[in-house]
């Protein structure tokens, strides 16, 4: 009888703790995108559990790349750039840790291991496009369905 070895998932793109927060911030302004009022570092950092400094340097990044405004004065603070059900996170994948597809066209020298890797890579990355920043805020909506206590 042959034994049959359990081993851990491997990770084809890892998530960094950056992309993680860049992650979490903007679904914290997605949240509040149809209400239009920019949200301040500090409320965004306090509600998603994110160094402000480390959140400041983030949105900048996200600003340079077009997918977080800011507004100032004192009721200033960023918005999305665009609807969150226009954005999918292989475009912010992208933007900070440079994702970029892999390349279609199979060289003849290759080998069989190299093409399936690179197959399991072009899967991730289409889940990663699939999925738009509005949907991961519903599945975070319907994660926290069953936490919810209701009185009568």
């Amino acid at each position: 009888m042959m034994a049959t070895f359990q081993h851990p998932a491997i990770p084809l793109i890892e998530l960094s703790l950056k992309s993680e927060y860049a992650l979490l911030a903007l679904m914290e302004l997605a949240n509040h995108h149809r209400a239009e009022q920019p949200l301040q570092i500090r409320h965004i950092a306090q509600q998603r559990h994110i160094p402000d400094r480390y959140l400041e340097q983030l949105l900048s990044t996200l600003k340079r790349h077009g997918l977080v405004k800011s507004q100032r004065g004192a009721k200033g603070g960023y918005l999305l750039a665009k609807p969150p059900d226009q954005m999918n996170l292989l475009e912010i994948m992208s933007c900070l840790e440079g994702v970029t597809e892999v390349p279609r066209v199979p060289d003849l020298e290759e080998s069989v291991v190299r093409c399936v890797w690179r197959q399991s890579q072009r899967a991730a990355m289409g889940i990663l496009q699939s999925c738009t920043l509005e949907a991961l805020c519903e599945q975070e909506r319907q994660r926290q369905l069953p936490n919810a206590m209701y009185y009568i």
